[in-house]
């Protein structure tokens, strides 16, 4: 199968390079010419476990291609994957001026059959705006064309994407015509060998699928961490509660860990855009509302912690940071709780000391404006001359510490924790001041 993908970002890679695996010739259209450069000169744009490897291996043996010549990759593909960004604009709508852009030059340059996939997230509606927006171009060239829209939403996770892309629990397919439909039975085929996954439905309904997802597990992260608060004045255990409901099947175990609010490239935007579809339809979302308010508070908790403990006045404090990215595995800082807690400390006059293991790069660009902050070869270095130790990414190497070192190289032991990484009893054995979110 020949295949378009247009946007070389986390979906639009992600995507090409694991079709492209199972043997399609793909070309990755983007107009940045400097990701295309990257591309082409054997890296990615991403931090992504078993990415690199995976688009190494399919350029090599010819199956995968970059270009920035939108005419060459109309041409090429029946299937036209959009996989472009839908930043929020200002009032919390996702932008599609990059999904309509990309889908007019569809209309612009094709010659045959196209199928044009919404891969982006997306509100309900959209399939109807790209299919006005094709056929337009088609009519001002004065040409008749078939063509189908498909919605087919990403449901990937960032640091497991190759992973969920390869081994998806379910792949939903929005289409109203039976051509198309079997195209994408086609090219998913490989990868649900054992078991039927493919979930075939109407347009707008696999656009809503996306975001009604998205805003379940959010509500879920922000329900945990309101009660973690309530569980610190009662006294009682955030984690032992977790396991507690966990173990009821009706509610299941993931996505029930208190911490320091969610980020990403997801969550956030999709939220915000379904609130403002809602409110467009006249209706109110109140959980989702609240879903919101809850996680902007959290992302402050670990700052509150500080100032509770050391004042809020943090001028001559230095404070490690252990934890950029919004979550391990990935070097993503978009909405990041760690951005918000170093400019708030920042702003009381306290100096940071930040370590990531892979966001460094893309945390000395978002933070490059923020005084007082500087960034560390490892996580030892964090801790020295520092006034305690926060952590905000639960990334696997800071699970099981040098503990000595941290009360030795730290100038008072306090660990402000915001993903309870370590058990309450243990700190205190260790002579270490604790503080977890939703810990007693």
């Amino acid at each position: 199968m020949k295949i378009t993908i247009i946007g070389t970002g986390y979906v639009g890679l992600v995507t090409g390079a694991c079709l492209a695996e199972m043997g399609n010739h793909v070309v990755c259209l983007d107009i940045d010419a400097a990701k295309i450069k990257i591309l082409e000169d054997g890296g990615i744009p991403i931090h992504e476990p078993g990415l690199l490897e995976i688009v190494k291996r399919n350029r090599a043996a010819g199956r995968l291609q970059f270009t920035t010549d939108v005419i060459a990759a109309v041409n090429h593909g029946t299937l036209q994957f959009i996989g472009v960004g839908t930043p929020p604009d200002e009032d919390g709508s996702a932008d599609l001026q990059y999904v309509v852009a990309a889908a007019r030059n569809v209309g612009r340059h094709m010659t045959d059959y196209k199928v044009i996939v919404d891969k982006s997230t997306v509100p309900v509606g959209t399939g109807d705006r790209v299919r006005a927006a094709v056929a337009e171009e088609l009519a001002k060239r004065g040409v008749e064309l078939d063509f189908s829209v498909v919605s087919n939403p990403e449901f990937l996770k960032e640091g497991a994407a190759v992973e969920d892309f390869m081994r998806p629990d379910r792949i939903v397919v929005g289409a109203d015509d039976e051509r198309a439909i079997l195209l994408m039975r086609s090219i998913y085929s490989p990868f649900m060998r054992n078991h039927d996954r493919l979930l075939v439905m109407d347009i707008k309904s696999a656009e809503f699928t996306k975001y009604a997802a998205n805003a379940m597990l959010a509500t879920r992260i922000s329900f945990m961490n309101e009660l973690a608060l309530l569980a610190e004045k009662v006294g009682a255990d955030i984690e032992l509660v977790r396991k507690g409901i966990g173990s009821d099947p009706r509610i299941g175990t993931h996505f029930l860990y208190a911490g320091a609010g969610y980020g990403g490239s997801c969550f956030p935007k999709d939220v915000k855009a379904l609130v403002h579809t809602a409110r467009d339809n006249g209706v109110t979302l109140q959980v989702l509302t609240a879903v919101e308010a809850a996680n902007d508070k959290q992302k402050h908790i670990l700052v509150d912690k500080v100032v509770k403990r050391f004042g809020e006045d943090l001028s001559g404090r230095q404070f490690a940071i252990w934890g950029l990215a919004f979550k391990p595995n990935t070097d993503d800082m978009r909405d990041a709780p760690s951005r918000v807690v170093i400019t708030e400390l920042a702003k009381r006059g306290a100096t940071i000391k930040a370590y990531d293991p892979v966001a460094m790069p893309e945390s000395r660009r978002v933070l490059e404006g923020v005084k007082g902050v500087s960034f560390v070869d490892n996580q030892t270095q964090a801790l020295e001359g520092s006034d305690a130790l926060v952590i905000i990414t639960e990334w696997k190497e800071f699970k099981s510490p040098d503990f000595d070192a941290i009360k030795t190289m730290l100038k008072q032991p306090v660990v402000i924790d915001g993903r309870n990484l370590y058990e309450p009893p243990l700190m205190r054995a260790l002579g270490i001041e604790y503080s977890g979110i939703g810990r007693n």
